[in-house]
């Protein structure tokens, strides 16, 4: 099974320069907890409504004077449509994140995978998906990282993968 199989797309998604209420409205309307950064068509970084709202809790200003750019991650870990799902699982345990960006090799945003969306491909009948292994990402992308990114700015957590 590959990540084109079971990816979500078409991906809504905002520019660095949209400001965090319209970003907020965005994810409201959309039911999502997380917006690709987008940029002529290219990835450039990603949104969480947990770093929104740590930047606002921090910042003390409304949502609308601060820009996605000053929030955003902005190295992402990412996977391609051909790749199989235990490798997309693989980067989701070592970095820790429910989501990936589907990237094609010219880092155009192709799609979103979710450990929700395999959650749902394991609950299928017939799937070659392994309970044990959808199990063990999800505790390993729940356990509390060690290194925490800087507050409220700090927007390079993630290591990005090539």
């Amino acid at each position: 099974m590959t990540i084109r199989d079971l990816m979500t797309e078409p991906v809504t998604a905002c520019s660095p320069d949209t400001n965090l209420a319209a970003a907020v409205a965005i994810m409201w309307n959309e039911d999502c907890g997380v917006l690709p950064v987008v940029e002529d068509g290219r990835l450039t970084g990603i949104l969480t409504d947990r770093d929104i709202c740590i930047a606002l809790g921090t910042r003390g200003v409304p949502a609308a004077s601060i820009l996605v750019r000053d929030v955003a991650m902005t190295e992402v870990e990412t996977c391609a449509p051909e790749w199989d799902l235990h490798s997309a699982m693989h980067v989701m345990r070592r970095a820790k994140v429910r989501r990936l960006p589907v990237v094609d090799d010219q880092g155009q945003l192709k799609g979103l995978i979710g450990i929700n969306d395999i959650i749902r491909a394991a609950d299928r009948k017939g799937d070659p998906v392994d309970y044990e292994e959808v199990m063990n990402t999800v505790k390993a992308v729940s356990e509390h990282r060690q290194n925490k990114p800087a507050a409220a700015g700090g927007n390079t957590a993630i290591a990005a993968i090539a």
